[in-house]
């Protein structure tokens, strides 16, 4: 098991940045592909971006893609997660998870672990 702690969101103004950081311990982290996640009111949980074991491929909601930028420091067992371009409709909850996998994923159910989530919150 992995426990996961999120860290940097809060209130950005529209085409403003954040970077959140997800900080695990546990499990040893180089062995897992990790993702993040987000939950606006009153919608599903989505995928926004995942990243493989080594960090050499990502994948991104096509709503993200070009904005946002997945990374990971395996030394340091920390999950990134850079926003630029902050848009209102990226107003949600973003959760970190590990995944039970080496590779990119996407489905919810492929992640084993979750975050508390961190709340992003951007003001047009």
């Amino acid at each position: 098991q992995v426990q996961l702690v999120e860290s940097g969101g809060g209130l950005v103004q529209a085409g403003g940045s954040l970077r959140l950081s997800c900080a695990a311990s546990g499990r040893t982290f180089s062995s897992y592909a990790m993702g993040w996640f987000r939950q606006a009111p009153g919608k599903e949980r989505e995928s926004v971006a995942s990243i493989s074991w080594s960090g050499g491929s990502t994948y991104y909601a096509d709503s993200v893609k070009g904005r946002f930028t997945i990374s990971r420091d395996n030394a340091k067992k920390t999950l990134y997660l850079q926003m630029n371009s902050l848009k209102p409709e990226d107003t949600a909850v973003y959760y970190c998870a590990a995944s039970k996998y080496f590779s990119v994923r996407t489905a919810e159910t492929d992640f084993g672990s979750w975050g508390q989530g961190t709340q992003v919150t951007v003001s047009s």
